[in-house]
């Protein structure tokens, strides 16, 4: 089994990895398909179903969709051009992607939001069509977006494609069971081995820069959200918070104010301040889903601004640590909200978290593993109720919330000598079962729980 570090890390754009990317990665490939069939085709359609559905609009799903028929990725996304793209396209009911010359697309009409059952297979399923100047479909496909930005056509889920195929990796663990026992067998740590693992397909000095860039990428949108004020759209007018907290944080240090708890404050603004430039649709990166993307980069951040000794350096080596974690997890559960609930996105996020910071801490692969494992278990059940279907409440919050508790599982499983009770497998596959088990009104439709006992305006 291979997950690639960039796999579990992709840049991209707000509000969701699975609601806004998903769509613009699986439009972009039915472009392809287009461009490779026999015939010309005149037009293009699509219907959103299940989650895609019930919170598309708060999570721009349609919006995604249209731009990425017109040409658009996540990872090359430029927010200007988009805007006049959208009009043009409002403008003349069509759209221009390259290869394929001009095609008729109203999106009043030709993108529908589909509120019945889920599509067989996933819960966020879209289905998307080729027209020929009559109107007819003249090609079809159903894509899934299962979460982080990943994407899977309907024949690819049936078959059971969720990870690379590409050739052998060296240490190709499947379980923690089995990442434990290559670490003993090698002498090798966890983060040595998903390097080993990387290098195999891409080389070293485009994997150590592409590591930098996922940092780089982090860091600048933690920034950027420290450093912005505002309300983020979507008609919640929920106030930027980010800016204001950490002010007031550099105000009081040296005084009577500045507490130790406090530090708990600096975790949370950090991870808050991601959130919020993903809320407003701003360039982050999934770690592992864009709703979730605040926990690592906090935990990051805490290390080299709070802990004695930390250096840059080791960010590496917290990267390739949290990836193989969150390969595990999408591999053997699911990094879906709206699959398994937000125990998918921010439990998964801050077992990555917990891990990557006991790695660099010098942790033993034993105690890395305890840690993801007592991160991800204490948010089992944890449900996605967006309010309003935004991926702000209470998703911002959560985030701050998330990044403490991984922190607190890596100083936790550090006092300890790696041996303990629950597996990270069995915690795993927990969270698969709980998830499995959770009614659909608490997976990402906002149909129940906070989404409905909060007034949406």
């Amino acid at each position: 089994m291979f997950l690639s570090v960039f796999d579990m890390f992709k840049v991209g754009i707000g509000p969701s990895s699975s609601h806004t990317m998903g769509p613009m990665v699986a439009a972009a490939r039915f472009l392809d398909k287009m461009r490779a069939a026999p015939f010309e085709c005149a037009g293009v359609k699509g219907t959103l179903h299940g989650s895609l559905a019930f919170t598309g609009v708060g999570h721009a799903t349609d919006r995604a969709t249209i731009l990425g028929l017109a040409g658009f990725l996540p990872e090359t996304y430029d927010h200007d051009r988009a805007e006049a793209v959208m009009a043009q396209i409002r403008e003349s009911h069509s759209i221009s992607p390259e290869g394929l010359g001009t095609l008729h697309f109203n999106p009043k009409e030709d993108l529908l939001f589909d509120f019945g059952p889920n599509l067989p297979g996933h819960a966020n399923g879209m289905v998307l069509m080729a027209t020929d100047k009559q109107g007819d479909t003249i090609l079809r496909e159903t894509y899934f977006s299962i979460g982080g930005g990943f994407v899977m056509t309907e024949a690819e889920l049936a078959a059971g494609r969720n990870t690379d195929e590409g050739e052998p990796v060296p240490y190709p663990f499947k379980s923690a069971a089995e990442m434990l026992q290559m670490c003993e067998t090698s002498g090798k740590t966890i983060a040595q081995m998903k390097k080993a693992n990387e290098i195999s397909r891409q080389g070293e000095t485009d994997m150590t820069a592409g590591v930098k860039r996922i940092w780089q990428v982090m860091n600048d949108c933690i920034e950027r959200g420290m450093n912005t004020e505002g309300t983020l759209p979507g008609g919640l007018n929920v106030k930027r918070r980010a800016k204001g907290i950490r002010d007031a944080l550099i105000a009081e240090r040296g005084t009577n104010q500045n507490a130790p708890h406090k530090i708990n404050d600096w975790m949370s603004v950090y991870a808050m301040a991601v959130n919020e430039e993903n809320a407003a649709g701003g360039q982050v990166v999934t770690a592992p889903t864009n709703g979730a993307a605040g926990v690592v980069p906090a935990v990051i951040r805490y290390y080299l601004d709070h802990h004695p000794g930390a250096s840059e350096d080791h960010v590496e080596d917290f990267l390739l640590t949290a990836a193989a974690i969150g390969g595990l997890v999408k591999f053997n559960a699911s990094i879906s909200g709206a699959e398994a609930g937000c125990q998918a996105e921010v439990g998964s996020a801050a077992a990555m978290g917990a891990a990557g910071l006991c790695a660099v801490m010098g942790g033993t692969p034993m105690q890395i593993e305890n840690a993801a494992e007592i991160a991800l278990e204490h948010h089992l059940g944890m449900t996605c109720d967006p309010v309003k279907g935004l991926v702000q409440v209470p998703c911002i919050e959560r985030n701050g919330l998330g990044a403490i508790k991984a922190i607190s599982a890596a100083s936790l499983a550090m006092r300890g000598d790696g041996t303990h009770l629950v597996p990270l497998d069995a915690c795993i596959e927990t969270m698969r079962q709980t998830g499995a088990d959770m009614m659909d009104k608490y997976k990402e439709t906002s149909l129940g729980g906070l989404a409905v006992n909060v007034p949406n305006c």
